[in-house]
C-alpha cells in the first residue's frame, strides 16, 4: 500500500473513532436538553467561536500556511518551516486574543438591548432564545484562541507528514464535553437545566485546550521549539496575502452560518438543534472519508503544484474525487433509507421523543441527498488552495451565500425546518457546480468528464443497493416489533448486505478506484479488527 493511502487510513481511522464520539456527545446532549430552546441556544452559540475559527484558522490559515511551509521545507528545511510556525502562531494569539475580547463586550452590550426586542416585531420567544444563545457565547469565545493555533500546529505536522494526532484533535472536544455533560447529568453534580449546560460549556473549552495542547506536544518531539516572535518576514507575508481573499469568502461563510442559524432560531424551537443533529449524522461519513481523503490529497497536490509536475497533480486530485465519489453515494442512500431507524436509535431517549425523531428524520434525508456535493466541495476547494487560488473559493462562497439566504427565507415558511435544508442543499450544490467549472479552466486534466462513468455506474450500484436496504427494511418493520436492540441489530444487518451488493456492483462494473477503496478499508479493518490485510505489490518508484 502507498504512503498515501497508509496515511488516508491513519486519518479515516481516527476520525471514525472521533465521529463517533461525536455522535454519544449529541445523543447524550439530546438525551438531556432535547430539541428544546436551550439546546437551539447552544448550537448557535458555540456556532460563532468554530465560525471565527473557519475565518481565522482552519479554513483561510491552513489554505495559505500548507503551500507556504511546502516551500520552506524545500528551500530551508525544518529550521526554516519552524521559525515560520512560530512568527505565525504569535500573530494568531494576538488576533485571535483581540477577537475574542471584541467579540465578548459586543455580545454582552447586544443582549441587553435585545431585552427591548418586542418593538422590533420579535416574539419574546425569540428574544428569550436569543439572549440565552447570547451568554453562552460570551462563555465559549476563548474557544476559538485555543482551536485557531491547534490548526497552525495541525498544519505542520500534515506537512511532515503525520497525520494521526491531527486526526485526534475532535477527540479530546468530545471525551471532555461528554465527561462534564454526564457527570452533571447523572453523577448528581447539579440539578437544574442551566447548571448542566455550563458543565457542557466548561467541557468545550477544556476540549478545546487538549486540542491544542496535544498537536503542539508532537511538533516539540518533531523539533520544534515554541517562540514568541513577531517579526516580518517574506513568508509570513506571503501568507497574509494569500489569506486576503480567502479571509473575505470565510467572512461571507461565516454570515451565511450565522443568518441560517439565526433564521432558524427565530422560527421555532427546534429547529436549530434539529439541523444541527442532521448536519452531525451528515458529518460522519463525510468526516471518516471525505476529508481523511482530502487532508491527504491536500499536501499531495500542493506539493506537486509547488513542484510545477502539474500532471501528477491531475492525477492525485482525480483519484481522490473518485475515492469520495464511490464511499459517499452510497452513504447518502444508506441515509436517505434507515433515516428513521438511526434517529430513533441514535437519539430516541430521555427528552428526545418519538415526536421529534418524526421531525427529523426528512430533514436528515434532505441533507443526504446533498451528501456527495458536502463532500466534493471539500476536495475541489484545496485543489485551487494548491495552485494559491483564494479567489475563486470566495466568488463560490458568495453565490453560495445568496442562494442559501434567498432560498431560506422563500422556503421557511411553507416547509419549516425542511424548507431550511432544502435550501443549504441547493446552495452548496450550486458551490459544487461553480467550483469545478472554473477548476476544468486552469489546467488540463482538472475535467470532471473522466470521472462520469464511473460516477454514472457508482449511482447505478448505489441504486440497487438502495433498492435491497429498503425492501429489508420493510420487511423487518412488519415482523419486528419497534426497540432499541431490534433497531441496532437491523441497521448492522442491512449496512452489511448493502456493503456486500454495492462491493459486489462496483467490481462487476468495473469502477475505476475500486482497489483504492478496496486498500483503505482493507487498512482500517486490519486498524479495527485486528487481522492484517496484505498489502499490494509497490509500484516501481513508489516510497
Amino acid at each position: 500500500m502507498s504512503k498515501s493511502f497508509k496515511n488516508i487510513s491513519v486519518v479515516a481511522s481516527a476520525t471514525m473513532v472521533s465521529r463517533f464520539l461525536g455522535l454519544g456527545r449529541d445523543a447524550l446532549t439530546a438525551a438531556v436538553f432535547g430539541v428544546g430552546p436551550l439546546a437551539s441556544a447552544f448550537v448557535v452559540a458555540f456556532t460563532l467561536p468554530n465560525l471565527f475559527r473557519r475565518l481565522l484558522g482552519e479554513g483561510a490559515l491552513t489554505a495559505a500556511l500548507v503551500p507556504t511551509l511546502n516551500e520552506e521545507l524545500r528551500a530551508r528545511e525544518r529550521a526554516g518551516a519552524f521559525a515560520l510556525v512560530n512568527t505565525v502562531a504569535s500573530w494568531l494569539f494576538v488576533v485571535t486574543g483581540t477577537v475574542v475580547v471584541v467579540c465578548m463586550a459586543a455580545i454582552t452590550l447586544a443582549s441587553r438591548f435585545a431585552t427591548g426586542a418586542a418593538q422590533w416585531g420579535v416574539s419574546a420567544a425569540t428574544a428569550a432564545r436569543w439572549l440565552e444563545a447570547a451568554d453562552m457565547a460570551v462563555f465559549l469565545f476563548p474557544y476559538l484562541v485555543f482551536v485557531c493555533l491547534a490548526s497552525v500546529f495541525s498544519a505542520a505536522l500534515q506537512t511532515l507528514q503525520r497525520f494521526l494526532e491531527p486526526a485526534l484533535s475532535p477527540i479530546w472536544l468530545n471525551l471532555a464535553m461528554i465527561g462534564l455533560l454526564a457527570g452533571a447529568a447523572y453523577g448528581g453534580w447539579s440539578r437544574t437545566e442551566g447548571e448542566k449546560m455550563l458543565w457542557l460549556c466548561s467541557g468545550a473549552l477544556i476540549g478545546g485546550f487538549l486540542q491544542l495542547a496535544v498537536p503542539a506536544g508532537a511538533l516539540v518531539r518533531e523539533g520544534w521549539r515554541p517562540r514568541f516572535d513577531l517579526k516580518g518576514s517574506e513568508p509570513l507575508r506571503q501568507i497574509v496575502r494569500l489569506m486576503g481573499p480567502t479571509v473575505f469568502g470565510s467572512a461571507i461563510y461565516l454570515i451565511n452560518m450565522a443568518v441560517s442559524r439565526l433564521v432558524g432560531l427565530s422560527l421555532n424551537d427546534s429547529a436549530v438543534a434539529v439541523l444541527n443533529l442532521a448536519t452531525r449524522l451528515m458529518e460522519l461519513p463525510i468526516g471518516v472519508f471525505a476529508v481523511a481523503i482530502s487532508t491527504v490529497v491536500f499536501p499531495l497536490i500542493a506539493k506537486h503544484a509547488a513542484a510545477g509536475d502539474w500532471t501528477s497533480m491531475a492525477n492525485a486530485y482525480r483519484k481522490g474525487v473518485r475515492l469520495i465519489l464511490v464511499i459517499n453515494v452510497p452513504a447518502a442512500v444508506g441515509l436517505m433509507v434507515l433515516a428513521t431507524p438511526i434517529v430513533r436509535l441514535l437519539f430516541q431517549r430521555g427528552a428526545f421523543r418519538p415526536e421529534d425523531t418524526a421531525l427529523m428524520q426528512p430533514v436528515l434525508i434532505v441533507f443526504a441527498l446533498g451528501l456527495p456535493f458536502f463532500s466534493f466541495v471539500n476536495i475541489v476547494l484545496r485543489a485551487f488552495y494548491a495552485q494559491k487560488d483564494t479567489r475563486t473559493p470566495v466568488h463560490a462562497a458568495v453565490i453560495s451565500f445568496i442562494v442559501n439566504l434567498a432560498l431560506s427565507f422563500a422556503l421557511m415558511r411553507p416547509f419549516g425546518t425542511v424548507g431550511l435544508a432544502i435550501a443549504s442543499n441547493i446552495a452548496v450544490v450550486v458551490q459544487a457546480w461553480y467550483l469545478q467549472h472554473r477548476l476544468a479552466r486552469t489546467r488540463d486534466g482538472l475535467e470532471f468528464a473522466p470521472i462520469r462513468a464511473d460516477l454514472a455506474k457508482v449511482i447505478v450500484a448505489a441504486t440497487v443497493m438502495g433498492g435491497v436496504v429498503a425492501a429489508g427494511g420493510w420487511a423487518a418493520a412488519r415482523l419486528l416489533p419497534v426497540s432499541k436492540l431490534n433497531d441496532a441489530l437491523l441497521i448492522a444487518a442491512l449496512i452489511a448486505v448493502g456493503v456486500a451488493v454495492y462491493g459486489a456492483l462496483i467490481w462487476t462494473l468495473r469502477v475505476e478506484g475500486r482497489d483504492d477503496m478496496a486498500a483503505v478499508l482493507g487498512k482500517l479493518r486490519a486498524k479495527f479488527g485486528g487481522a492484517r490485510t496484505p498489502e499490494p505489490a509497490k509500484v516501481k518508484g513508489e516510497r
